[in-house]
């Protein structure tokens, strides 16, 4: 199967300077999930490489002949994903907005009936929790439901290095465990989606709104 690990901060302001800390977060992710998941393919999408034009127009709004390359290529491989993977900061209690804003440009047809893992990092000491109340609303309208372990990094500047690794003092086990029972969860409910999709196709059963608005109305 394929999944996509969605980096979903744009900041380099936070500590420490001068790389993202959401990078080591995202690293140290990818690194456990090949760990324990070799069969699979992992991709990382970058909020960072993707630098939207400055008028909101979705991927679903241009003709066929019209979208930017870079924003169909995105689609084709949200499209074939079978599963993803949301790394996200906090900011004022909720998710990063790079994050919204990339992952809105999009349909929810193209992540519908596949699972979602959150993992929120913070440099205090809640771990971007409160984000992940959120996300899980905001995951679940897109159609890619979480599943119900999550993954919450405090301090994450003291716990991974800059090249994702576990910090001296830390117990590389004890975090890829921890990461495990999250990742775990999300290739169980991928493999069953995805054998589920290829008995049923789920558009049959609930086709997505492409006309107008009125078609979400109840009659």
């Amino acid at each position: 199967m394929k999944f996509l690990l969605f980096l979903g901060t744009v900041r380099n302001s936070t500590p420490p300077r001068p790389a993202r800390l959401g990078e080591r977060v995202a690293k140290a992710s990818f690194a456990c999930f090949l760990s324990q998941h070799s069969e699979h393919e992992i991709e990382l999408v970058d909020a960072l490489d993707y630098p939207l034009e400055p008028v909101f127009k979705p991927h679903f709004s241009y003709s066929k002949s019209q979208v930017p390359p870079k924003l169909e290529a995105l689609a084709q491989k949200i499209a074939s994903a079978d599963g993803y993977i949301m790394v996200s900061p906090e900011y004022n209690h909720s998710m990063s907005p790079a994050l919204a804003n990339l992952l809105n440009h999009f349909g929810s047809s193209l992540f519908s009936y596949k699972p979602s893992a959150i993992v929120t990092y913070s440099a205090g000491q809640w771990g971007g929790m409160r984000a992940a109340i959120g996300m899980r609303s905001f995951l679940s309208e897109l159609g890619c439901l979480p599943v119900s372990a999550m993954i919450h990094v405090p301090k994450a500047q003291a716990i991974f290095s800059a090249e994702g690794k576990v910090q001296s003092g830390e117990d590389e086990a004890e975090w890829f465990g921890y990461f495990g029972r999250t990742l775990n969860q999300l290739v169980w409910w991928a493999q069953a989606a995805k054998v589920n999709r290829d008995v049923v196709d789920p558009q049959t059963l609930a086709s997505a709104f492409k006309r107008d608005p009125s078609q979400r109305d109840a009659p």
